[in-house]
């Protein structure tokens, strides 16, 4: 398969969440067939969820890879375990050791049971819209959802903290 650019989105409110997004950075630079050619600043970001648990640390990363779209979210949700991630289904947006999540995989849109690409809710979310701006183009284009710099515009930051510079 040839190579694709593929963002995928972390992150952790759990155990150490810079510990943990830093050490996932890491993992995925060592995927297979795939290699990490930017990474956002870290930000802090209050929970979508449950207000009664800790703020996120969040980060977006750019892969190069030749893995399949499904082959990647089976590596991601294995840094997920590694890290201690638990899928018990209870709490859709509860706090969690390591949240990885395919963005956005060439310009390809799917729709299946287990995996949505373009990231659902991709468009509305600043803690993955101002990170990936950090290293995407502005004019990249989010299949049916419109050019980067314009969802930007109409997603205000929402108590987004950036905690530190690209690395």
């Amino acid at each position: 398969m040839s190579q694709v650019l593929a963002y995928i989105g972390l992150g952790s409110n759990l155990q150490d969440p810079l510990d943990q997004v830093s050490r996932a950075l890491g993992a995925l630079s060592r995927l297979p067939d795939s290699r990490c050619l930017a990474r956002s600043s870290l930000y802090a970001s209050p929970p979508m969820g449950p207000p009664d648990q800790p703020d996120y640390i969040n980060a977006v990363a750019c892969l190069e890879t030749g893995l399949s779209p499904h082959d990647l979210l089976d590596a991601l949700q294995a840094i997920e375990q590694d890290h201690g991630r638990v899928r018990d289904g209870a709490s859709r947006w509860g706090p969690r050791t390591l949240d990885l999540d395919i963005l956005l995989y060439g310009d390809q849109v799917i729709h299946d049971p287990g995996l949505r690409v373009p990231h659902g809710g991709l468009h509305e979310r600043p803690f993955v819209l101002y990170p990936l701006a950090e290293i995407a183009p502005a004019e990249l284009l989010v299949p049916g959802m419109g050019a980067l710099s314009e969802l930007l515009s109409r997603c205000p930051r929402e108590g987004l903290r950036r905690l530190e510079s690209q690395a």
